[in-house]
């Protein structure tokens, strides 16, 4: 792989859509065998590279030591092994590692609906909940994260934490005032 491949980032949710849309084409060309044919590629791909993702996995863990954070926390790398469910981590732990990359925002897991797929946030204000709007964006930024660490995660609401207790101003009495 050159330097530049590397490089080059690439999204599996966008991936998998361009795949879908393709074989969906295929599909409407009213070809079956072109279709059929298309699927059955699409299938075995999916089967030797996850063969040998789970043989990477396997000599990796032979090796003393966890698997490398830098493995576990690449968007690209993590996406690939929950796609094949060879992610050693559970559903909670990918989702809070998502949720740490979302630097923007300080979200926190209320719950998540495993029938709906619903992942339930609530978003408070880094400078400790002002209650000025932090959860604007949050959703989005969300979504992007939770994609490829845990694609399990098919909606996500977020509530804005409700505004903190008001700081009462006190202060020293005009001058005159007494």
């Amino acid at each position: 792989m050159s330097a530049a491949t590397a490089a080059t980032p690439v999204n599996a949710e966008q991936t998998g859509r361009r795949v879908e849309e393709v074989l969906e084409r295929l599909t409407a060309s009213g070809d079956p065998a072109a279709a059929a044919a298309a699927e059955e590629l699409v299938r075995s791909l999916m089967d030797f590279y996850g063969a040998g993702l789970a043989r990477v996995l396997h000599l990796l863990s032979s090796t003393p030591g966890e698997l490398p954070a830098e493995l576990l926390g690449d968007g690209l790398v993590a996406s690939l092994l929950v796609l094949h469910d060879l992610h050693p981590e559970d559903r909670d732990t990918r989702i809070a590692r998502a949720l740490d990359g979302v630097r923007e925002h300080t979200l926190e897991v209320v719950g998540f609906d495993e029938e709906s797929g619903t992942l339930t946030l609530r978003a408070r204000e880094a400078g400790g909940g002002c209650g000025c709007g932090s959860g604007t964006g949050a959703q989005e930024a969300a979504e992007a994260a939770l994609a490829c660490f845990a694609p399990e995660v098919r909606a996500v609401d977020v509530q804005t934490a409700p505004a903190g207790p008001r700081l009462l101003q006190i202060g020293t009495a005009p001058t005159g005032a007494r």
